[in-house]
């Protein structure tokens, strides 16, 4: 081999070695973040998109925020934002990567970690029923187990046995 040659090797494999960031190798551009919920089988949203049924592993980017909505029917709907914080995977790019690394590691956001990392949902029960009946003489009837205080009381049903 030519020392041209030679050189022209050596300046390829450092190139090679810094062009990807230390970050993206290790972690990549997506989390798995573990979603469950009690009872099982609700519907989860990131960022309003459809992701599927829990219990699940939502696939998220690294470098977004995101918020999400877990809803089950005749359940109140639960709503957690999952934020992002620096990974102590950058440590390699500053000791091996250089800020070519740095730079890649931040544009793809590699450089992030999803917090939390998992979900567990608790869902608490809708305190409202209603039930409706469409005809000539409407039937409305709404059950309310928790009465917000600033209503005003009209009469009591009593028990029959």
């Amino acid at each position: 081999m030519t020392r041209g040659t030679l050189a022209a090797l050596g300046i390829f494999t450092i190139a090679s070695v810094t062009a990807a960031g230390c970050a993206s190798i290790l972690n990549g551009t997506r989390q798995g973040v573990g979603v469950t919920s009690s009872p099982s089988g609700a519907t989860v949203y990131a960022n309003g998109q459809l992701m599927g049924k829990t219990p699940m592993v939502a696939q998220l980017k690294r470098k977004d925020t995101h918020v999400l909505r877990i809803e089950l029917a005749g359940y109140k709907p639960y709503e957690i934002a999952l934020t992002r914080h620096v990974s102590g995977a950058i440590a390699g790019n500053i000791i091996f990567g250089g800020l070519i690394g740095l730079v890649i590691d931040a544009a793809d956001g590699a450089m992030y970690k999803l917090k939390p990392e998992s979900v567990v949902a608790g869902l608490d029960r809708d305190a409202s029923a209603r039930v409706t009946s469409a005809g000539s003489d409407d039937l409305v009837i709404a059950v309310v187990l928790g009465a917000d205080p600033s209503w005003e009381k009209v009469g009591n049903l009593e028990r029959v046995e």
